[in-house]
């Protein structure tokens, strides 16, 4: 069992299905237009992302790479603000400037989705080390894909967080492709988790489509990290869509992917939730119902916002070039 109340475990069901639905819509808006830049769809791993920020604490800090809708739903930012920044608008949650692979909000500590493959581990390790200098009780969440381990952000963000033994969770999203390269063809280490012993820290490799594997996993990483130093945890999961919408997926088979399908995480908590009696037809309907109200209400915020003033163009900036002809 688990240590969720019902009432909580009902409420993480409804999120991962509302990211679902989300990022379909989100795919929909892209199709025609109403996006633009890239788009990097989180269907497939929702479980990763509800069930780690349910452990996560307020004051806790998270970081992303830019497959980031899905977190900064479950981490509590507002939906509607979440797809106007994808529509470019003022009322996104960076005023429209961010677009889809960069998403904050200080208020969640949310430090972002980050375009840099792997770039922001060092930022996470900084995070990291001023919770140390500070003496506050704080960890640190940074999740990435398993194709930035092959890289020196890593190596060198996790060598100085084992150095410096900093509250830091390296969570990798083992999605089995770094864009179109299988990970045994990029990786001489297979199961990514092992890579932690090259700086004798502790890891641990896990189900990313069972949600409340992931929650207990991300709880029990996270007190290690406040007490003991860093934890590199893998979930093993995968994505139904391409890296990105332009991706022809050319590398996998219809087949691979039915396989994966089959252990989609939302039916497999939804079944969860029915073995213990914790759910029934009609709440999954009105679950569903309550979804997509949630969802024609997103999509009519983001659709009717207003485009960002030209002078934001010269907010949050360190020199106005206006101020200084």
């Amino acid at each position: 069992m688990t240590d969720l109340s019902k009432d909580r475990l009902l409420e993480l069901y409804r999120q991962m299905v509302l990211i679902r639905r989300f990022e379909e819509k989100a795919a929909e808006a892209y199709t025609a237009g109403k996006i633009g830049g890239f788009l990097h769809l989180y269907i497939g791993e929702e479980a990763i992302a509800v069930g780690a920020c349910a452990a996560m604490r307020p004051d806790d800090h998270l970081l992303t790479a830019y497959r980031d809708h899905g977190w900064a739903i479950a981490r509590g930012l507002d939906p509607k603000r979440v797809m106007a920044e994808m529509y470019g608008k003022a009322t996104g949650v960076v005023g429209g400037k961010g677009g889809s692979m960069h998403m904050a909000s200080a208020a969640h500590r949310y430090w972002g989705g980050h375009a840099i493959v792997g770039g922001h581990l060092p930022l996470a390790a900084g995070v990291g080390l001023a919770s140390v200098y500070k003496g506050i009780d704080e960890a640190v969440v940074c999740s990435f894909g398993e194709g930035s381990t092959n890289i020196g952000y890593f190596h060198e963000s996790v060598n100085l967080a084992a150095v410096w033994k900093l509250p830091v969770v390296f969570l990798v999203e083992n999605n089995q492709y770094g864009m179109g390269t299988a990970v045994e063809r990029a990786s001489a280490v297979k199961r990514i988790a092992q890579k932690g012993r090259a700086y004798d820290i502790a890891y641990k490799t896990i189900d990313g489509q069972n949600v409340l594997e992931v929650y207990e996993a991300t709880k029990e990483a996270l007190h290690h990290a406040r007490t003991k130093g860093p934890y590199l945890l893998e979930a093993v999961t995968y994505r139904y869509s391409g890296h990105s919408m332009g991706d022809p997926e050319r590398y996998r088979s219809k087949a691979e992917i039915d396989s994966w399908r089959a252990n989609d995480p939302i039916f497999r908590f939804r079944d969860w939730l029915y073995s213990h009696r914790l759910i029934d037809d009609a709440t999954v309907d009105a679950i569903s119902d309550s979804v997509e109200e949630e969802i024609a209400e997103i999509m009519r915020f983001a659709e009717e916002s207003p485009e960002p003033p030209d002078e934001a163009l010269w907010e949050h900036i360190y020199v106005n070039p206006q101020e200084h002809r």
